[in-house]
């Protein structure tokens, strides 16, 4: 089963098909070979009304249309060009500037996809055009689009709760800590990196810096958006709200900047109402067509085998970890986020509880993972996405050397999450106290 979903996928059939097609495919093979009870199925609409009613997945069309708002009204490219005139006296403040509206950015969508083709449409030109090299200004757009993997607020994060069973809000207050890491090494290189090649990374020109109404345009365009991200983790991590109310208060946040701005017209609404619609719609559906896979490859015996497997690899807890780690990486070459949480987590997840694990940094460790997949060569999503839109003067192989210093510098945070838990635990323990 899990082969022939793979096959699918290959050959680019629709996700939520895939998964569906196979299931009912190896119904019959099973009915056929005496080993599947059709009577299972009967637990379908219970576990599909189960889903449509989980109040925690409201949250993913209010943070898609959140992001989605931010980038269409302009607000997102707003905010990067005065950043860059805010950092752009340094050496490398372009980039820096890129590296913390593609965090604020990968936050608030928490879809790659859609993050490095918007950072890469909006920054790759400008950052060519200061003379940035192509290496470094590519590194830093791939890299800082993947950081919505666990940066919250995140739909992943909200996703990946949901199927952990864990509280979204813990998940958000653990990952924090790591995703700021992992913004604050990528900012150290830049700045290194500039600090010893003045080429690769140049300020900004004078005439640029020298610009009138920077306080002004700091005070309308830099401070609101940060701030309405502020809000909706506070109103999180204090309990004031459920990340499904702090999402929808998020929205309104959102439209009041646009409208301020006056970037709120008829056609922008409907562009971002299309974008949260298909997005929502294809999350939805594929937790349908899992549920459906999960149904069948649990009534073939599948998750006792693959239970019985990794409970029983060497080394035991270190063993199921490494392992586990390694399946969800390479699948990340091949498959997107939530076809992997959707798919595997729920046959990873009685294990990681047999071993005493806390779900909470389990989560945290397996967004990490997949971030680091998506931004290896050569078959990661970040990097394909990026060359879609990229200029032709960009060749491939510049996009794959320069995603390569921050792979390292993901593999080394991910190796600190994994001795060190108390990087994710320590924000949750706090709240609980």
């Amino acid at each position: 089963m899990f082969g022939a979903v793979l096959v699918f996928l290959a050959i680019g059939y629709p996700v939520a098909f895939s998964l569906g097609g196979v299931a009912l495919i190896f119904t019959f093979v099973g009915m056929a070979l005496g080993i599947f009870d059709p009577i299972l199925w009967s637990a379908m609409p219970q576990q599909i009304f189960g889903t449509m009613n989980n109040f925690t997945l409201l949250a993913i069309p209010y943070f898609i249309f959140l992001g989605s708002m931010l980038e269409k009204s302009g607000i997102a490219e707003d905010l990067l060009e005065t950043m860059g005139i805010l950092f752009g006296r340094v050496r490398g403040g372009l980039a820096v500037a890129v590296i913390i509206v593609g965090a604020l950015l990968a936050a608030t969508t928490g879809v790659v996809a859609a993050t490095v083709i918007a950072m890469g449409l909006i920054s790759l030109p400008t950052m060519l055009r200061y003379s940035y090299n192509k290496k470094l200004a590519t590194g830093v757009i791939v890299a800082s689009g993947t950081l919505g993997q666990i940066i919250p607020p995140s739909v992943v994060l909200v996703v990946l709760g949901d199927q952990l069973g864990v509280s979204v809000g813990d998940l958000f207050m653990g990952s924090l800590i790591p995703g700021l890491l992992m913004t604050g090494v990528f900012l150290v290189h830049v700045l290194i990196v500039a600090f010893l090649r003045p080429d690769v990374a140049p300020a900004l020109p004078q005439e640029v810096l020298d610009a009138p109404g920077l306080g002004g345009r700091i005070v309308k365009v830099l401070i609101p958006p940060i701030l309405l991200i502020t809000l909706i983790l506070g109103s999180i991590f204090f309990g004031i709200a459920t990340p499904t109310e702090a999402g929808a208060v998020g929205c309104v946040g959102a439209m009041i900047l646009a409208a301020a701005n006056r970037r709120l017209s008829w056609e922008n609404l409907s562009q971002v109402c299309d974008a949260t619609l298909r997005t929502t719609c294809m999350v939805m559906f594929i937790l349908i067509g899992s549920k459906a896979f999960s149904l069948v490859f649990r009534g073939l015996g599948g998750e006792q085998l693959v239970r019985d497997s990794l409970s029983n690899t060497p080394g035991g807890e270190i063993g199921f970890l490494l392992i586990t780690m390694l399946l969800i990486f390479i699948l990340g070459f091949f498959i997107d986020f939530f076809e992997i949480v959707f798919i595997v987590v729920p046959l990873l997840v009685p294990i990681a509880q047999n071993f005493g694990m806390d779900l909470v940094w389990f989560g945290v460790v397996i967004g990490a993972n997949i971030q680091t997949s998506f931004l290896t060569p050569p078959f990661g999503f970040a990097l394909f996405y990026l060359r879609g839109v990229a200029p032709p003067e960009v060749k491939t192989e510049d996009i794959y050397q320069g995603a390569i210093p921050f792979i390292i510098l993901q593999l080394i945070v991910l190796a600190l999450i994994v001795f060190f838990p108390q990087i994710v635990s320590f924000l949750p323990s706090l709240a609980a106290s």
